[in-house]
């Protein structure tokens, strides 16, 4: 006997399989033809919520068919339709279902926290379409909150350090930047700033862009409710936020670029 799961996430026990499945290279299961995106099932979070309820690798063996059908296959369809809704728009981000998904298995090999399983999980779309690339499209899936983010994410410290120095030298695009931002209702989360100037940077505080300089990750959020990630609507809204973002997709490209020519 196996713990299965009812469209609503209450966990259950039905007979099932324990048959297991070669992983693919990321170690999720086998390959999932592409299909169009027609929304997240009642059974996506559901089977993240049974998966915080159990955290046990036999369980998911077991189950491992409803999170092809729930999760991976409509996250692959998303991927795939998103991508080619940013080129269709001429915006420089896309996404590989094979490089682009987030595994759910968590590398637990140096944390005191022994669960095997994350419970929450996304796609990632960058100008590559590699998750090392910087500056970034993401969508999050989540029963304790779904959202759309954008920007830079835990940027290295040159990266970081590139983008500071960009914004001290060009203190009007930094401001142009924000309101340009502003006027689609978007902000930088404030979360991810320190509430002091970094070391090195202290006599920046009179500076328009000294706000600019206290940011170690530059992130816009855009909740979603589950009704959205149920519909087939969300490629066009991810699309949407991400052409609202580039002011500031394009703004830290910039500063990455002129630090590589050094200028």
């Amino acid at each position: 006997m196996s713990n299965s799961v009812r469209p609503g996430g209450t966990p259950r026990r039905t007979a099932s399989s324990t048959a297991r499945h070669p992983p693919d290279a990321a170690g999720q299961g086998p390959a999932v033809s592409p299909t169009r995106f027609t929304g997240f099932p009642p059974e996506a979070l559901g089977f993240l919520r049974a998966v915080a309820f159990y955290q046990d690798r036999a369980w998911f063996a077991a189950n491992r068919a409803l999170y092809e059908s729930a999760l991976r296959a409509p996250f692959v369809a998303l991927v795939t339709d998103l991508a080619a809704e940013l080129a269709r728009r001429g915006l420089p981000l896309t996404g590989d279902p094979a490089k682009a998904l987030f595994r759910l298995h968590r590398d637990v090999r140096f944390s005191k926290d022994k669960s095997p399983f994350k419970t929450a999980t996304g796609c990632l779309l960058t100008r590559d379409g590699t998750k090392a690339s910087p500056g970034l499209l993401y969508v999050h899936l989540d029963p304790a909150g779904c959202f759309l983010a954008a920007g830079f994410w835990k940027p290295a410290p040159p990266q970081l350090e590139a983008m500071r120095r960009h914004a001290l030298a060009a203190p009007r695009a930094w401001v142009a930047m924000r309101e340009r931002l502003a006027e689609a209702g978007l902000a930088l989360d404030p979360s991810h700033a320190m509430k002091r100037l970094p070391r090195g940077f202290e006599d920046a505080a009179g500076s328009p862009a000294a706000e600019a300089l206290r940011y170690r990750n530059l992130i816009l959020r855009r909740p979603l409710a589950e009704t959205d990630m149920a519909s087939p609507e969300l490629v066009a809204r991810a699309a949407d936020f991400a052409a609202e973002a580039m002011p500031l997709l394009d703004w830290g490209w910039t500063a990455l670029a002129k630090a590589s020519k050094g200028r």
